[in-house]
């Protein structure tokens, strides 16, 4: 029986359940109409292992590794002493060694961490996509769809003896020890992970107006899993910023080619269609997207910006508190419900729902953002409304 020890790691899903032979891309990259990235990227830095890395195994965590063996000992010394004080945080997605460096990273990064520590020592390792709930979360214009991914972790062969991996591994995740066991999963490969990190890192560029940067990082997202259908979404989303919406078209249709349902690309496609004053066909996405999805992410939340926004306060409270009926840990649901209260007077119940939406964010600066607004509407009333852009893009990303 697999052991099963919590660690935060919600990464992306992968988009393809079968490893067909892997379509050709190329004609989708237009690498002229793009400066060069401001730093290099490569495959080779996503489990790289720094000097620094080799000394924490060497001097830090050596007796760990030979009393309680190369497996607990690793897991012991990472995820269960003080010695690391590792702070999850969302904002930025890190690979192995700067994780490391700086004692802190989202999901993703965290499993790239573990993953190559384990690799240095001679671990076996396995990466498995698990099946949940979706989950929605945004920055600014940019919606995201949160998938889940988690580690196992198997001991050394022993010398010309096989080892059985499934019975000797250990599994890493972030969902309670209940949830896993009844979660159903899929083997990935390491391909699909490293795509994960580029497309990750695309869309963190794409956010901070770095288009030249999330080019790059979506084009190697791409050559790295062919399979990985989200990283084409993301390259989409990037010519569509650059004004290249027949581009962003041509990448949103090879996705749709392999996956009609899905909802991601056929939302990015419709505004690249109007782009081009395609309105007609634009109608027609839409109105398929609307059948395969009729109350798609954020709608709720939508429409009760604009009924804050109407200074309709009792409305807005209803809407957002739909949205939380299906998204019950999304910080973002939590706060402008909070508002909405405190438009009504009910200042005990904003107070909770700022609370809960401290305690449901995923990045310090949102923390501290909640934090301060709690302050004020118990100083001073309720925070103020602030008119939110409508939404451009829909992606996926690691957020919790």
């Amino acid at each position: 029986m697999p052991r099963l020890v919590t660690l935060l790691c919600c990464l992306l899903v992968a988009a393809c359940a079968t490893r067909a032979p892997a379509p050709s891309s190329d004609s989708l990259f237009q690498d002229q109409l793009f400066a060069a990235p401001s730093t290099p990227i490569s495959a080779g830095d996503v489990f790289a292992v720094s000097d620094e890395m080799r000394r924490y195994l060497r001097e830090e965590i050596a007796g760990e590794l030979r009393a309680k063996g190369s497996q607990q000992g690793l897991i012991d010394a990472l995820y269960r002493s003080d010695q690391l004080k590792l702070e999850y945080d969302a904002a930025m997605t890190r690979n192995a060694a700067e994780a490391f460096h700086a004692r802190t990273g989202n999901c993703l990064s965290l499993v790239l961490m573990t993953a190559a520590f384990a690799k240095e020592i001679g671990l076996q390792v396995r990466y498995q996509s698990v099946f949940a709930d979706e989950t929605w979360s945004r920055t600014g214009d940019l919606y995201y769809l949160i998938g889940h991914v988690n580690l196992s972790i198997g001991k050394k062969p022993d010398d010309g003896g096989a080892l059985n991996f499934d019975r000797d591994q250990v599994t890493i995740d972030f969902l309670p020890i209940r949830d896993v066991l009844r979660t159903r999963t899929r083997v990935i490969g390491e391909q699909t992970i490293v795509a994960m990190y580029m497309n990750n890192r695309a869309v963190e560029a794409m956010a901070a107006g770095r288009l030249d940067d999330a080019y790059w990082w979506a084009r190697e997202a791409v050559r790295q899993d062919p399979r990985y259908l989200s990283a084409y979404t993301t390259l989409g989303a990037v010519y569509q910023r650059r004004g290249r919406p027949q581009d962003a078209e041509r990448a949103y249709a090879f996705v749709l080619e392999r996956e009609p349902g899905n909802t991601r690309a056929l939302s990015n496609l419709v505004p690249a269609l109007n782009e081009q004053g395609r309105v007609a066909e634009a109608q027609e996405a839409k109105f398929r997207l609307e059948r395969l999805e009729p109350y798609p992410p954020f709608s709720y939340f939508n429409r009760g910006q604009a009924a804050l926004q109407a200074g309709d306060y009792r409305a807005a409270r209803d809407l957002f508190t739909k949205e939380l009926d299906r998204a019950a840990y999304y910080h973002e649901f939590h706060f402008w419900l909070a508002v909405a209260l405190a438009k009504l007077g009910d200042i005990e119940q904003a107070r909770e729902h700022l609370r809960q939406a401290m305690d449901t964010s995923t990045t310090r600066r949102d923390h501290d953002l909640y934090a301060a607004k709690l302050d004020r509407i118990e100083a001073s009333g309720p925070p103020v409304v602030h008119r939110r852009m409508r939404p451009e893009s829909i992606l996926e990303r690691t957020v919790r």
